[in-house]
């Protein structure tokens, strides 16, 4: 049986799950609420698990070519010495997919020319829902309304409709940390331009990740570079000064963080304050499931919010697959296939979104002692505990 599927949000969470259903030949609609689609921040480290929902929706390949060939990772003092430097590839091995750091923008432009244009509308912005056995309508602030048999809700982390289906009011928490990230070309003046290097002191970091060419117009191979800094939420934040307020924060840093520094574009620069928000107790309503950063908006200090709402996406579509043809109806197959997306998705995006703070805070000086350890066991590090960590976080997804 064919659904009509409803999704709110044009972002990968969205997108991915639109296409996941597409695929199943059920109808869907896309519903974004900018008329003008700009990715949030410069790239995603895109880890196995999420390539590996890539690959079944079709665009794996695509997303290999165009992604960066990061094999190996290094920790540096903030002064630039060299704590370890360890291989990727037994992860890799171990997993059967590499990761594919990639531009957001490349990424949401693969995402959705695979959906289509005619199937996705700009500046609709969905303000309330009402659903029932026998479908659930959509409302937009521009008086519109769309019926669908599933409404998908995938509209980011400031979510208008995530209250509703939780039945309370969810709130976004600071994580206690600045995020400034750019695109910049990559040369070996900078970094290895197969390795990620992190650069961590005083509870800060600096990061440079290889992450291809995003399919720019030159070709050019670029770094993924981010600037953490801890300091209190609702600071001015203003792109003039992005450059001076670095080399402030920064001072003393090695000579290559101040290159850098001196390297990036300002006007392609994001400055983000770190929110998340407390793991949910149920991701669904009637005829309604939430995800992505809506379900689950997490510290990126993990690397796996975008997987995660990709894995979201390829589970749901999965699940309803299966009830429709299990169930003697399809408002029976609607209610097994959101109360199985419920046990498959609470627990496992909760345990990341928890994980993902502690490792916020470890990294940023939250409590000085831990932070200090983690700096201290970085120059004993082999790789293996790394690896370890991130095989266990891809390994619990959905495509193992």
């Amino acid at each position: 049986m064919s659904l009509n599927v409803l999704v709110i949000g044009a972002g990968m969470g969205g997108l991915s799950a639109a296409l996941a259903f597409q695929q199943q030949g059920h109808r869907v609609t896309v519903m974004e609420r900018v008329e003008d689609i700009r990715p949030v921040g410069a790239a995603i480290s895109l880890w196995s698990n999420g390539v590996k929902v890539m690959h079944q929706l079709g665009l794996g390949a695509t997303i290999e070519r165009l992604s960066g060939d990061m094999q190996r990772m290094r920790y540096l003092r903030h002064d630039g010495e060299l704590l370890s430097d360890f291989s990727l590839m037994p992860l890799y091995d171990d997993v059967q997919q590499r990761a594919c750091p990639i531009a957001r923008a490349a990424l949401q432009k693969i995402l959705f020319d695979a959906v289509g244009a005619e199937h996705i509308e700009l500046g609709q912005h969905c303000v309330d829902y009402a659903s029932d056995a026998d479908g659930v309508t959509a409302f937009f602030s521009n008086g519109r309304q769309v019926t669908a048999d599933l409404l998908i809700v995938a509209d980011g982390t400031h979510s208008k409709l995530r209250n509703k289906i939780i039945g309370r009011p969810v709130e976004r928490q600071y994580v206690g940390y600045v995020n400034w990230n750019v695109r910049v070309p990559a040369t070996t003046k900078l970094a290895p331009l197969d390795s990620w290097d992190q650069y961590v002191g005083e509870s800060k970091r600096v990061s440079l990740m290889p992450m291809g060419t995003g399919g720019n117009a030159d070709a050019e191979q670029e770094f993924y570079c981010f600037f953490d800094v801890p300091l209190p939420a609702d600071m001015p934040n203003e792109p003039a000064r992005y450059r001076e307020e670095l080399r402030e924060h920064f001072s003393g840093w090695s000579g290559a963080v101040h290159t850098l520094i001196e390297h990036f574009d300002p006007a392609r620069m994001a400055r983000v304050e770190i929110h998340d928000i407390e793991p949910l107790e149920t991701l669904t309503d009637t005829r309604v499931a939430l995800l992505g950063d809506a379900a689950h908006g997490m510290a990126p200090d993990l690397g796996q919010g975008g997987c995660q709402a990709m894995e979201d996406a390829w589970v749901l579509a999965q699940l309803v697959q299966k009830s429709l043809e299990d169930a003697p109806t399809p408002d029976d197959a609607l209610r097994q296939a959101l109360d199985n997306y419920n046990s498959a998705r609470v627990k496992r995006v909760g345990e990341i979104v928890a994980r993902a703070r502690t490792r916020a805070e470890m990294i940023h000086g939250h409590t000085p002692a831990l932070t200090q350890n983690w700096y201290d066991e970085l120059s004993h590090e082999d790789g293996q505990g790394v690896r370890e960590g991130i095989k266990k976080t891809i390994l619990g997804g959905p495509l193992g």
